[in-house]
Protein backbone atom coordinates (compact mmCIF):
# COMPACT_ATOMS: atom_id res chain seq x y z
CA UNK A 1 0.00 0.00 0.00
CA UNK A 2 2.90 2.17 1.22
CA UNK A 3 4.22 1.28 -2.35
CA UNK A 4 1.27 2.56 -3.90
CA UNK A 5 0.85 5.90 -2.47
CA UNK A 6 4.59 6.63 -3.16
CA UNK A 7 4.16 6.00 -6.95
CA UNK A 8 0.65 8.31 -6.43
CA UNK A 9 2.65 11.10 -4.67
CA UNK A 10 5.53 10.68 -7.58
CA UNK A 11 3.50 10.94 -10.33
CA UNK A 12 1.35 13.87 -8.37
CA UNK A 13 5.14 15.80 -8.66
CA UNK A 14 5.61 15.60 -11.78
CA UNK A 15 2.11 15.89 -13.12
CA UNK A 16 2.39 19.28 -11.07
CA UNK A 17 6.06 19.80 -12.35
CA UNK A 18 4.79 19.45 -16.11
CA UNK A 19 1.60 21.35 -15.85
CA UNK A 20 2.54 24.30 -14.08
CA UNK A 21 4.85 27.35 -14.48
CA UNK A 22 7.11 27.85 -11.86
CA UNK A 23 5.97 29.87 -9.45
CA UNK A 24 7.92 33.22 -8.60
CA UNK A 25 7.75 33.75 -4.99
CA UNK A 26 7.19 37.43 -3.80
CA UNK A 27 8.40 38.75 -0.56
CA UNK A 28 6.00 38.55 2.41
CA UNK A 29 5.98 42.44 3.75
CA UNK A 30 3.95 43.79 0.77
CA UNK A 31 0.95 40.57 0.94
CA UNK A 32 -0.45 42.08 4.17
CA UNK A 33 0.47 45.94 3.61
CA UNK A 34 -2.62 45.95 0.58
CA UNK A 35 -5.05 43.30 1.73
CA UNK A 36 -7.90 45.13 3.28
CA UNK A 37 -9.04 41.32 5.17
CA UNK A 38 -5.91 40.28 6.40
CA UNK A 39 -5.97 39.93 10.00
CA UNK A 40 -3.82 37.36 12.72
CA UNK A 41 -7.00 38.01 15.03
CA UNK A 42 -10.39 38.11 13.05
CA UNK A 43 -11.36 34.61 12.22
CA UNK A 44 -14.90 35.53 10.45
CA UNK A 45 -15.12 33.61 7.26
CA UNK A 46 -14.69 35.77 4.11
CA UNK A 47 -16.59 35.58 1.30
CA UNK A 48 -14.94 37.31 -1.19
CA UNK A 49 -14.93 36.92 -5.21
CA UNK A 50 -12.08 35.89 -6.96
CA UNK A 51 -12.52 39.15 -8.78
CA UNK A 52 -11.29 40.97 -5.77
CA UNK A 53 -8.66 38.82 -4.48
CA UNK A 54 -7.32 39.01 -8.05
CA UNK A 55 -6.22 42.68 -7.44
CA UNK A 56 -5.18 42.20 -4.22
CA UNK A 57 -2.75 38.94 -4.38
CA UNK A 58 0.37 38.88 -5.63
CA UNK A 59 0.54 36.78 -9.27
CA UNK A 60 2.03 33.42 -7.64
CA UNK A 61 -0.06 33.92 -4.43
CA UNK A 62 -3.19 34.50 -6.58
CA UNK A 63 -2.53 31.25 -8.82
CA UNK A 64 -2.14 29.15 -5.66
CA UNK A 65 -4.41 29.86 -3.25
CA UNK A 66 -7.61 30.66 -5.75
CA UNK A 67 -6.85 28.68 -8.68
CA UNK A 68 -5.33 25.51 -6.52
CA UNK A 69 -2.02 25.92 -8.84
CA UNK A 70 1.03 23.86 -6.92
CA UNK A 71 4.49 25.46 -6.53
CA UNK A 72 7.38 23.30 -8.57
CA UNK A 73 8.14 20.67 -5.91
CA UNK A 74 11.88 21.52 -3.73
CA UNK A 75 11.12 25.12 -5.04
CA UNK A 76 9.38 26.98 -2.21
CA UNK A 77 11.22 29.22 0.40
CA UNK A 78 9.44 26.77 3.56
CA UNK A 79 10.55 23.39 2.33
CA UNK A 80 13.95 23.36 3.85
CA UNK A 81 13.19 25.75 6.56
CA UNK A 82 12.97 24.69 10.11
CA UNK A 83 12.40 27.73 12.34
CA UNK A 84 10.35 27.80 15.22
CA UNK A 85 6.55 28.99 15.96
CA UNK A 86 3.99 29.77 13.82
CA UNK A 87 2.49 29.47 10.17
CA UNK A 88 -0.38 31.51 8.96
CA UNK A 89 -2.44 31.96 5.57
CA UNK A 90 -0.72 34.08 3.41
CA UNK A 91 -4.00 35.21 2.07
CA UNK A 92 -6.08 36.02 5.03
CA UNK A 93 -3.72 35.79 8.09
CA UNK A 94 -6.29 32.65 9.60
CA UNK A 95 -3.38 30.49 11.68
CA UNK A 96 -3.11 27.23 10.28
CA UNK A 97 0.51 24.98 11.56
CA UNK A 98 2.54 25.40 14.54
CA UNK A 99 6.06 24.77 13.31
CA UNK A 100 6.24 21.67 15.88
CA UNK A 101 4.51 19.86 14.02
CA UNK A 102 6.76 20.37 10.97
CA UNK A 103 9.09 17.73 9.77
CA UNK A 104 11.18 17.04 6.44
CA UNK A 105 8.72 14.55 4.53
CA UNK A 106 11.03 14.55 1.59
CA UNK A 107 7.92 14.99 -0.53
CA UNK A 108 9.27 18.62 -2.07
CA UNK A 109 6.87 21.11 0.11
CA UNK A 110 6.61 21.69 3.74
CA UNK A 111 4.70 19.53 5.83
CA UNK A 112 2.97 18.89 8.68
CA UNK A 113 1.68 15.88 10.76
CA UNK A 114 -1.04 18.32 12.30
CA UNK A 115 -2.77 21.26 11.04
CA UNK A 116 -5.00 23.78 13.30
CA UNK A 117 -8.43 22.08 13.43
CA UNK A 118 -9.78 25.50 13.30
CA UNK A 119 -8.11 26.56 10.57
CA UNK A 120 -8.31 24.29 7.97
CA UNK A 121 -11.35 22.21 6.03
CA UNK A 122 -11.08 19.12 3.47
CA UNK A 123 -12.31 18.76 0.48
CA UNK A 124 -12.18 15.81 -2.39
CA UNK A 125 -10.08 16.85 -5.20
CA UNK A 126 -10.26 14.15 -7.72
CA UNK A 127 -7.63 15.86 -10.79
CA UNK A 128 -4.69 14.78 -12.52
CA UNK A 129 -6.87 11.17 -12.20
CA UNK A 130 -6.35 10.85 -8.24
CA UNK A 131 -8.26 10.93 -5.70
CA UNK A 132 -6.31 13.13 -2.69
CA UNK A 133 -7.49 15.79 0.01
CA UNK A 134 -7.10 19.07 -0.49
CA UNK A 135 -6.69 21.36 2.23
CA UNK A 136 -8.19 24.54 2.20
CA UNK A 137 -8.11 27.74 4.70
CA UNK A 138 -11.15 28.36 6.90
CA UNK A 139 -11.30 31.40 6.69
CA UNK A 140 -10.94 32.36 3.41
CA UNK A 141 -11.17 29.03 1.27
CA UNK A 142 -7.49 29.24 -0.37
CA UNK A 143 -6.00 26.23 -0.94
CA UNK A 144 -2.98 25.61 0.72
CA UNK A 145 -2.09 21.74 -0.50
CA UNK A 146 -3.05 18.15 0.38
CA UNK A 147 -3.07 15.91 2.70
CA UNK A 148 -2.11 12.20 2.59
CA UNK A 149 -2.40 9.49 5.21
CA UNK A 150 0.94 7.81 4.97
CA UNK A 151 2.79 10.50 6.81
CA UNK A 152 4.53 9.91 10.54
CA UNK A 153 3.29 9.33 14.23
CA UNK A 154 1.62 10.70 15.91
CA UNK A 155 -1.13 11.08 13.11
CA UNK A 156 -0.09 9.63 10.46
CA UNK A 157 -0.86 12.05 8.05
CA UNK A 158 1.72 14.17 5.93
CA UNK A 159 0.22 18.04 4.99
CA UNK A 160 2.17 19.03 1.74
CA UNK A 161 1.39 22.71 1.73
CA UNK A 162 2.80 25.51 -0.97
CA UNK A 163 5.02 27.88 0.73
CA UNK A 164 3.72 30.76 -1.31
CA UNK A 165 0.02 29.91 0.92
CA UNK A 166 2.00 30.24 4.08
CA UNK A 167 3.33 32.92 6.26
CA UNK A 168 5.78 32.35 8.92
CA UNK A 169 6.15 34.40 11.95
CA UNK A 170 8.47 33.44 14.49
CA UNK A 171 8.61 34.41 18.04
CA UNK A 172 9.05 37.99 18.58
CA UNK A 173 10.67 36.84 21.99
CA UNK A 174 13.44 34.94 20.50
Amino acid sequence: MKFLISILLLIFVQTCSQNHQPVKTTSMENKAKNNPYYSRTDTTKLDIPNEEWKKILAPDLYAVAREATTERAFTGKYNEFDEVDEYYCAVCGNHLFRSTSKFASRCGWPSFFEADKEGVYYKRDASYGMERVEVLCKRCDSHLGHVFDDGPKPTGLIYCMNSVSLEFVPDPKE
